[in-house]
């Protein structure tokens, strides 16, 4: 829990950077229509899988694991009290999601105000324990049986939601 609330707290307060590159022209926004917002959504999504997988990965390098992601790791079955247990600095990398794209790519306010929504939604089935499909659900819904099996082993599934990154990576480095 002590983690959790760490974590939280740096998540919470990683939105003061974003707001202060808005307020000086760095990060520009789009206005808050529908279409925008739904787009918007959709990129920070697609960012964010990105993102984490890399985040992810680097907290899987052995020094990294020993003394920064074995604190998530600790939980070996996922659960929802799992989502925000981390060691402050994974929080602080990972909470860095909309400030590292925002200046690329222009959001709505609206966007970024409810990817935290929709992040921490797909977070909580990720750590629900819960297999959908009965462990055999088809691409995007394995993602609660993929985490499980990361957290088990604490190998392979390093994505957010989706395999898709591990398979290319596998597909790249693991060339006979």
């Amino acid at each position: 829990m002590w983690h959790s609330l760490k974590s939280v707290i740096i998540f919470g307060f990683s939105g003061i950077p974003l707001i202060f590159l808005i307020r000086m022209d760095v990060i520009g926004l789009l206005p808050n229509s529908i279409m925008n917002t739904i787009i918007g959504l959709i990129i920070l999504v697609i960012w964010n899988e990105i993102h984490f997988f890399m985040v992810h990965r680097l907290m899987h390098v052995p020094f990294f694991m020993k003394h920064v992601h074995i604190v998530h790791h600790r939980s070996r079955i996922p659960t929802v009290y799992a989502v925000y247990s981390f060691h402050w600095f994974e929080a602080l990398l990972l909470s860095t999601v909309p400030i590292t794209i925002a200046p690329i790519i222009p959001l709505s306010a609206t966007a970024i105000f409810l990817f935290p929504l929709v992040s921490i939604l797909l977070n909580y089935s990720g750590h629900c324990n819960y297999r959908f499909g009965k462990g055999k659900a088809p691409g995007f819904l394995a993602f609660g049986t993929n985490h499980n099996h990361h957290h088990s082993k604490a190998k392979r599934n390093y994505g957010f939601a989706s395999g898709l990154l591990d398979r290319i990576t596998h597909k790249i480095f693991n060339k006979s």
